[in-house]
């Protein structure tokens, strides 16, 4: 299994056991990790470990990086929580570098539950898509692109509707097992692996709404929403974690 990037390693071998990231009741929570309650991805075992480091790193592409994709990263975000111990990002194949969120983008996400405020672009690169432990694209030529730039990523690579479509067909109890998050993330990605060419996604393709009406990017937002909610519902733990 591959290590994400800023762990040290000895990641691999700590994901595979099956205590909770959880801090214990009353135990308190190390710096950084002041903000993440039960949706802390940290592992409480490597107490030598930065606080910062990276167990898991989520990836969104779309072309631009100031539409869907980040739309998408901060959907994400909202549901899963603060936790610097995961990476939610974005990134475009055709991005222009440091700009904001489209006005309209980010408006549809305030409405959504989302919080646009500090996003800047960038370009997807080959160390981008390599370092990412999962990779979920608006269509399916973006996931040819970031697929070319890092061959590896293969397998791991998906259009968002494709893996919502898959995480739906996933049974629950298969990830939901796991108290730890990063065991649940890589078992999401290795059932939802298994399951391609098995489940059936009518569209795979999320549209572009830049430039569009306003129903576009609304449309953009709630489709986005869709796509996700059974990969962030297997992936935030359960209640009595």
């Amino acid at each position: 299994m591959r290590a994400s990037p800023g762990t040290t390693g000895t990641t691999q071998g700590r994901v595979t056991g099956e205590r909770s990231a959880v801090p214990a009741g009353g135990e308190k929570a190390p710096p950084g990790h002041e903000d993440c309650g039960t949706r802390c991805w940290r592992d409480p075992r490597d107490a030598q470990a930065p606080r910062d480091g990276v167990r898991f790193h989520i990836l969104f592409v779309c072309t631009a990086n100031i539409c869907r994709s980040p739309l998408a990263e901060r959907l994400a975000r909202s549901a899963l929580g603060p936790c610097p111990a995961l990476r939610i990002s974005s990134a475009g194949t055709h991005a222009r570098p440091g700009m904001e969120m489209d006005r309209r983008a980010g408006n549809t996400l305030a409405r959504l539950g989302g919080d646009p405020a500090g996003f800047t672009s960038r370009l997807l690169t080959p160390r981008l898509v390599a370092d990412a432990d999962l990779v979920l694209t608006a269509t399916r030529r973006h996931r040819a692109q970031a697929v070319a730039l890092h061959l590896a990523a293969a397998t791991r690579t998906f259009t968002i509707a494709e893996f919502g479509a898959l995480a739906q067909a996933v049974p629950p109890e298969r990830i939901l097992r796991h108290h730890d998050p990063v065991r649940r993330a890589r078992a999401l990605v290795e059932e939802a692996r298994a399951l391609r060419g098995l489940v059936r996604v009518d569209e795979s393709d999320i549209d572009d709404p830049y430039g569009r009406s306003w129903l576009a990017y609304r449309m953009a937002g709630r489709t986005i929403t869709r796509y996700l909610a059974a990969p962030l519902r297997l992936l935030t733990p359960p209640p009595d974690a």
